[in-house]
């Protein structure tokens, strides 16, 4: 398999921040095609800010970003807009960790599903509808044709989260950028949506940046791993050797971290 993305020498700057160091500063890594890759670290570490400047949702008049982000062949830092707009639609989706927040509580869920055909798409409405019910459908829903005319508030937050993916597979992404998707679910739906992933992976070749804080979630779904503290990169490898043999303190703290049946954090 060839690589799917490319990032090289990354450094994110916010422009009205007061502290002069950037937010990401240098970092470097590739993702290969149908490969499933964790991003890990605490808040602050940079891991969103890496993933948000690789999906282009950062304000562009709020950041300056130096270095290279190339998506399947396409430098995203050189897009206009329309151009990034369109690769959005086309090669990349973001499914975020909470949904009720970037769903519209005034929309029926089918509609907010459908939305990126809408915009990227000259499907019509039927066209729309049925991609959105297959969709739904991929991403385990229950009767998608029911949920379809439901409103957010109506469903559960696991049923949320896979709407959230089903509105983000929807255009068939050669990348799923995966941003804490499981935090805010109990640890049953978070297996599921777990399982959801590796099925979505394995049956439709999509690669996945799956990036989380909690080391644990992430060696249940990838295979390599990338360690992220203060803005850098600090370890990367096969998630197993980093669990059993970590290099950096800061990748043992982590790992401490982790509840056990012995130790429940408190």
């Amino acid at each position: 398999m060839g690589k799917l993305l490319c990032v090289n020498d990354l450094r994110v700057r916010f422009l009205r921040a007061r502290e002069g160091r950037p937010a990401v500063d240098g970092v470097s890594f590739s993702l290969d095609e149908g490969e499933i890759l964790g991003l890990v670290g605490e808040s602050g570490s940079g891991k969103t800010v890496t993933a948000m400047s690789i999906s282009g949702l950062l304000p562009r008049r709020l950041v300056e970003v130096e270095g290279s982000i190339v998506l399947a062949g396409k430098e995203l830092l050189q897009c206009g807009e329309a151009e990034l707009r369109q690769i959005q639609g086309d090669d990349l989706s973001v499914v975020f960790q909470e949904p009720m927040t970037s769903l519209d509580p005034l929309m029926r869920i089918g509609p907010q599903v459908e939305e990126s055909l809408l915009l990227h798409t000259k499907l019509g409405p039927q066209a729309r509808r049925e991609r959105a019910l297959e969709a739904m459908a991929q991403a385990e829903l229950p009767d998608p044709a029911e949920l379809y005319e439901k409103y957010p508030h109506e469903l559960s937050g696991g049923m949320l989260q896979r709407v959230m993916i089903a509105a983000a597979i929807i255009s068939r992404p050669k990348l799923l950028l995966a941003d804490e998707p499981t935090t805010a679910l109990d640890v049953t739906i978070q297996a599921q949506i777990l399982a959801l992933l590796r099925k979505l992976n394995r049956e439709q070749g999509m690669a996945i940046l799956f990036i989380s804080h909690d080391l644990h979630v992430v060696r249940k779904l990838c295979g390599r791993v990338i360690v992220m503290q203060g803005g850098h990169l600090v370890e990367e490898g096969c998630v197993e050797d980093i669990f059993h043999a970590p290099k950096m303190e800061y990748t043992k703290r982590l790992i401490a971290a982790i509840p056990t049946r012995d130790r429940k954090l408190t």
